[in-house]
């Protein structure tokens, strides 16, 4: 009887974790892990989003690709970006003169790709994404992608809304957007999708939260920078305006809501003006170390995910596919593979082992580092620079830093890693640099025409 007796009192807590949720994945732009509130820091105030932490878990060791297409195209396809050659910001920019010739990078994810939008729209959602997209031009934006109702909005303005108005704000402009979706569905299953140009270059904010931050007190060791800290409040107060509409529809219950970043932190503009810092981590966007790559994120889901809780286990955006196509109850896309695994079990457990413990990334591409590929198994990375043949090795567990280079002292960790790192490749089919024949040492810092550093 006693079975029995258990099976009783579990039953409804199992149904309630069956039951598909509302999603809405929030999306910044070059937010650093070191940006929020939540994550250490003073100066930058992002109360909203540290309320999600606090009621919900809050991700230590979550990676994205380390620019913004890689990331926006491993996350909509459950696939490492390196198999459709992604690998770069569409369109990328070339450095005609630098010791390597970069494979050119694809215009558009193809639309043979089945996108988790189109899953869970099988499974009976309703999807809506609006925002940044950077995945294709005309036929190829997510309207082409299993997002039925869809807006890409760029930058971080907009036109007035009435004329002789002032400019509008991107993320006030998205939260309306937002709240009106979610009101529309309130009364079925949805799928929302709200991807902000914030934090993104040229930086701007409104006059009001450019006085704040120029008044305030600057944070020793971090640069403080007013209209970064104002641009970071303005998508806090969006994402405050979403869980408003949420809490205020009465489905917060029934709504799981995802923030992640596209990739790490821009510390330095075009121009050399430092305007944020990833430290502790080492690096910055279009890296492969730790400040390139790994990302704030936290997942809110009354009931369902623990309030107050934290994951240390290394994860990755290629993972939102599978999670949420198991959470829907949705079929997974058929006669290709998903990199990413599930973390429906990590969701309601932050302890859950993953059937996984290698992840990888390849920028075979010049961007604020040369190219290269990386691997992390377990605490150990292994970074390898294709100009040179450099590996770097570094113990994450104990230097997250990446200060010591570890390499020479374990030859043999790096050689099987080398090894791993290469295969993987292969599997992949990545794409590599090869010799640049017009190779000038001096113009290899040169842009090419016509092209633009993301």
């Amino acid at each position: 009887m006693r079975p029995l007796l258990l099976l009783f009192f579990l039953c409804p807590l199992l149904c309630a974790f069956s039951a598909p949720p509302n999603v809405i994945l929030i999306l910044a732009d070059d937010l650093g892990y070191a940006d929020l509130g939540c994550y250490g820091n003073t100066f930058n105030e992002t109360p909203h989003i540290d309320r999600l932490a606090r009621e919900g878990m809050r991700f230590t060791q979550f990676y994205a690709g380390p620019v913004c297409s890689p990331t926006r195209c491993n996350l909509q396809s459950g696939q490492d970006q390196a198999r459709f050659g992604i690998t770069q910001h569409i369109p990328g920019h070339k450095r005609p003169f630098a010791k390597l010739s970069d494979p050119v990078v694809p215009l558009q994810m193809p639309l043979e790709v089945e996108t988790f939008a189109e899953c869970l729209a099988k499974a009976g959602y309703r999807t809506g994404y609006f925002g940044k997209w950077h995945l294709g031009g005309a036929g190829f934006g997510p309207e082409a992608q299993g997002w039925q109702v869809a807006g890409e909005i760029k930058g971080n303005t907009q036109p007035p809304a009435v004329k002789g108005g002032p400019p509008q704000r991107t993320a006030e402009l998205l939260a309306r957007k937002a709240v009106e979706f979610i009101h529309a569905h309130k009364s079925s299953l949805f799928l929302l999708q709200i991807s902000h140009a914030a934090v993104h270059i040229p930086l701007s904010t409104t006059p009001e939260l450019k006085a704040k931050y120029e008044k305030k007190k600057p944070v020793p060791g971090y640069p403080s920078h007013p209209e970064y800290a104002g641009l970071t409040e303005e998508l806090d107060q969006s994402v405050g305006h979403i869980v408003e509409a949420v809490e205020r529809a009465g489905i917060g219950e029934n709504t799981l809501i995802l923030f992640l970043s596209d990739n790490g932190g821009l510390e330095h503009e075009q121009s050399g003006r430092v305007v944020t810092s990833n430290r502790p981590l080492r690096g910055e966007k279009g890296t492969l170390y730790e400040g390139g790559i790994r990302i704030p994120a936290i997942a809110r889901w009354p009931g369902k995910v623990p309030a107050g809780s934290r994951c240390d286990t290394p994860l990755i955006t290629m993972d939102v596919l599978p999670t949420l196509v198991e959470l829907g109850a949705a079929a997974m896309p058929k006669s290709r593979p998903c990199d990413g695994v599930s973390l429906a079990a990590v969701l309601r457990n932050p302890a859950a082992t993953l059937a996984r413990d290698t992840l990888h990334w390849h920028l075979p591409h010049y961007h604020h580092s040369t190219p290269a590929s990386a691997m992390r198994t377990g605490d150990w990375k292994l970074i390898e620079f294709f100009e040179d043949g450099a590996l770097e090795l570094y113990n994450l567990k104990n230097d997250p830093g990446e200060q010591k280079n570890l390499a020479t002292m374990e030859p043999a960790r790096v050689k099987a890693m080398h090894a791993g790192l290469q295969a993987w490749r292969t599997e992949v089919n990545a794409r590599m640099p090869v010799p640049n024949p017009r190779h000038d040492p001096a113009r290899a810092m040169e842009l090419g025409k016509g092209r633009r550093a993301e």
